[in-house]
């Protein structure tokens, strides 16, 4: 049953632009997270050379596919081994596997992707949403989840998973190791599993503030790390992903719990992209580099995005990390009320799409209430309108010169300038 449970905000207004773009209609799509650049060449050659292979293979994904992804943990400080890992069609498909296996109710934090209310819903678990601490997006309040864990206990109901992002997605922001071993203490202590969606680890702009914040380096025995290659690597659309789980001790162990899920929904992942993100994840030089100018671009364009936004006057989190922007306008209620009839954060972008050209997500898609003025721009299809256009922009040393960008940014000023907020 998929009662009170919609289509995914985030493909949906993708889906929308596409068809406003045949329409004709010139819109600054801010509003979906898919990293439009075009990938690395050797990677596309790999795939290529792949296509060969077509038999189903492994349920948890190929050897050389999971030593990679061991290797690439390895390197990130975590003790990881490929008996552990489990590869899948990207990883929102092993978020959903692994929400199923564990069962029990589940907390995650608010704001958070749209998907996590959704998958648990659809599991048919209870979802409890709790807030984060300001600066410390995609962690849910330690002291709150102790509360709920005592509450849910006392009404004899059992909350079994908690969901953490890092960085975080819609905030763009990066929770400090305190607050992540204050979120693993409580865990351990109320016997829960975390959840880390680490998906954007490597679009942090500084590695040193994820490296040791993950929930994995304080609790390893009740971790699951799910990431794939999907924005460190700009190819969404091949649908791959991994994800390390505990130490195997219990029969059957939660990766048995989650293999049999697997067996029974996609059986084993796409062959030849496996064998493409097996050599991605071996990190060789040109990967690294193509990486490492991406996560240029990233910073410099979501930086400048943030800029304008704080210079018209728009409270939000520094972007530590993604291309998200998460500006909060519930300051300037009243004269969005007074000029624009807005009430809600669906109004505003409902306004920033239809009068200024603006795509853009209500924080209501998050989990915000509907009456908190937060809105999710993202920065990643600013890049170019043509693959030419990318390209250069993937291998500028300063993309903030180059006209289309220029023109972008200068788009958003105007746009946000135009719903003449109080100073």
């Amino acid at each position: 049953m998929t009662a009170g449970v919609q289509p995914s905000a985030t493909l949906a207004i993708g889906e929308a632009l596409d068809a406003l773009r045949l329409q004709g209609r010139d819109v600054l799509p801010m509003a979906s997270g898919e990293i439009r650049l075009p990938a690395a060449p050797r990677l596309q050659q790999e795939l290529r050379t792949a296509t060969e292979h077509n038999d189903y293979g492994p349920v948890a994904g190929i050897e050389s596919y999971r030593e990679a992804a061991a290797g690439y943990w390895h390197r990130r400080g975590v003790d990881a081994d490929a008996s552990r890992i489990i590869t899948g069609p990207g990883s929102k498909a092993l978020l959903f596997a692994s929400l199923l296996a564990l069962g029990g109710d589940v907390i995650v934090p608010r704001p958070s992707w749209v998907s996590y209310t959704a998958q648990a819903t659809l599991a048919g678990l209870h979802v409890i949403e709790i807030d984060t601490v300001p600066g410390a997006g995609g962690v849910p309040d330690p002291d709150a989840v102790a509360e709920a864990a005592r509450t849910a206990r006392r009404s004899g109901r059992s909350i079994r998973v908690v969901v953490t992002t890092l960085p975080d997605n819609p905030t763009g922001d990066i929770a400090g190791a305190d607050i992540v071993q204050r979120l693993t203490d409580v865990a351990r202590e109320h016997d829960l599993i975390i959840v880390s969606d680490e998906i954007y680890y490597d679009l942090a702009f500084d590695e040193a503030s994820v490296r040791g914040a993950s929930p994995i380096s304080f609790a390893p025995e009740r971790t699951i790390v799910t990431t794939g290659l999907t924005k460190n690597l700009a190819v969404g659309g091949w649908r791959t992903g991994f994800a390390l789980f505990p130490q195997r001790g219990e029969s059957p162990s939660l990766f048995d719990s989650v293999c049999t899920v697997a067996s029974h929904i996609w059986s084993s992942p796409t062959m030849p992209v496996q064998h493409a993100a097996a050599y991605a994840l071996t990190e060789p030089p040109e990967i690294v580099a193509w990486m490492s100018a991406a996560l240029h671009l990233h910073r410099s364009v979501a930086r400048a995005a943030n800029s304008v936004l704080r210079t018209e006057g728009l409270v939000l989190p520094k972007t530590r990390g993604t291309c998200y922007l998460y500006p909060d306008f519930s300051l300037h209620r009243d004269a969005l009320r007074a000029v624009h009839n807005v009430e809600s954060s669906a109004d505003l972008t409902d306004l920033l799409l239809r009068k200024y050209a603006v795509a853009a997500l209500p924080g209501s898609a998050f989990g915000d209430p509907h009456d908190k003025l937060t809105v999710r721009l993202s920065t990643s299809q600013l890049y170019g309108s043509t693959v030419q256009q990318q390209q250069q922009a993937l291998d500028s040393p300063d993309p903030l010169t180059l006209p289309w960008i220029v023109e972008n940014l200068d788009r958003l000023h105007d746009a946000v300038s135009a719903l003449h907020l109080p100073a």
